[in-house]
């Protein structure tokens, strides 16, 4: 059940990545993104318990983490190809969390589990040598950024983890995470748009309302598996995204799908089947 529900996640993150990255204007879509998920966590608090206090302080670093985040994934588009910063970025953060959760969360997957988590990145990371476009692999500001981007990742993840571990109620942490990340990303979107955010706002609201209700969805229900399951191989079920990404740029986008797409997938299906084993 958990494996199906992150690969719904990864299935939804996929979508809303494909969406953000036709956006003309990625800051405004990411500034109505969050706000989106501050007015679902609104909606959401009447029917939610409360978080537990020993959780607050997990919520308020994985907000904190989050100004990172952004800022290392938007310097990531600015320097370096989508195509190879992305997967950087998303192969390098499990492999993360999967080697600290041992001595930060407590956590020690099976040899089989582990030997999934890796074959998972490495079918993820591969997907940056898509047509042997190997010189920008060797750009230190693209690739610096989305290390970056993956360090951030593999913070957050272990702080909401071991927050909604700690929470007692997994959809109040859900909720009360997409108001404090909502109010802050949106109002520095805001802030560096200025007069233009209301104009701009105008432009994308809906589709970028969209993307925030899947992002809003698929990291809720990573975080709900969080409270079900070790942390490291959720975390890296959940950047399938990436090869999903590229199924979809191939059969709605037209991109081409080519020889290294086919390799990463064929290793990820690998890596699902060694986690799911490692589980029984």
């Amino acid at each position: 059940m958990v494996i199906a529900l992150v690969l719904l996640a990864a299935l939804l993150h996929a979508s809303w990545n494909a969406i953000l990255k036709a956006s003309t204007d990625r800051l405004t879509t990411t500034g109505v993104m969050n706000l989106t998920g501050l007015l679902v966590g609104l909606a959401l608090l009447p029917f939610v318990a409360s978080p537990a206090r020993a959780s607050w302080i997990f919520l308020f670093l994985s907000a904190t983490i989050h100004f990172g985040y952004y800022a290392f994934l938007l310097g990531s588009y600015r320097f370096g190809d989508l195509s190879q910063v992305y997967p950087l970025a998303r192969g390098a953060a499990p492999l993360i969390v999967a080697f600290l959760s041992p001595w930060l969360v407590g956590e020690r997957l099976e040899p089989v589990q582990l030997a999934g988590v890796v074959l998972l990145c490495v079918g993820i990371l591969s997907l940056a040598f898509n047509r042997l476009e190997l010189r920008g692999l060797f750009e230190w500001k693209p690739v610096t950024m989305a290390l970056g981007t993956g360090v951030t990742i593999a913070a957050y993840t272990m702080a909401d983890g071991l927050g909604v571990r700690h929470s007692g109620a997994p959809a109040g942490y859900i909720a009360w995470l997409f108001i404090v990340d909502g109010m802050a990303m949106a109002a520095i979107a805001a802030y560096v748009r200025g007069k233009n955010f209301v104009p701009a706002l105008r432009a994308s609201w809906a589709p970028a309302a969209l993307c925030g209700v899947l992002a809003m969805l698929a990291y809720g229900i990573v975080i709900w598996c969080y409270s079900l399951g070790a942390i490291a191989p959720i975390a890296a079920l959940r950047e399938t995204s990436v090869v999903m990404a590229a199924a979809i740029g191939a059969l709605i986008l037209h991109e081409p799908f080519g020889r290294w797409r086919i390799l990463a997938a064929s290793l990820c299906a690998g890596g699902i089947i060694a986690i799911n084993l490692g589980q029984g």
